[in-house]
């Protein structure tokens, strides 16, 4: 008897992977520009400043996968929430590809974007 091999466990790592990113790093971002900023506590950064910033290819590789992480974790999230709460299950398929393929699609976007 032969198991078959299925994607679930590494859209489980790329879940938890995005869980972690999205934990640590968004509440920063949002504090940052949809607080403290607007508020003028600080000042906005300047364009030749986040020019500077996005510059070196590590801190362009970093956002790319800080966004990719963030993208496959709301995914995942969206497919389970959905087919549980809508019960939908049996388009899992179809849902399954709607959102992953959302997930790639938006990093490739931002690959191209940052590069």
């Amino acid at each position: 008897m032969s198991r078959r091999r299925t994607a679930e466990p590494y859209l489980w790592l790329l879940f938890s992977g995005g869980g972690v990113v999205a934990a640590l790093l968004l509440p920063v971002l949002v504090l940052l520009f949809g607080v403290l900023m607007p508020l003028g506590v600080l000042d906005w950064p300047s364009t030749p400043h986040l020019t500077a910033l996005l510059d070196p290819v590590p801190v362009r590789l970093a956002l790319v996968a800080v966004i990719v992480l963030c993208l496959f974790h709301a995914a995942h999230r969206i497919r389970h929430t959905s087919e549980e709460l809508l019960g939908v299950a049996r388009f899992d398929v179809f849902i399954a590809l709607l959102c992953y393929g959302g997930a790639i699609a938006g990093g490739t976007l931002a690959v191209l974007l940052l590069f």
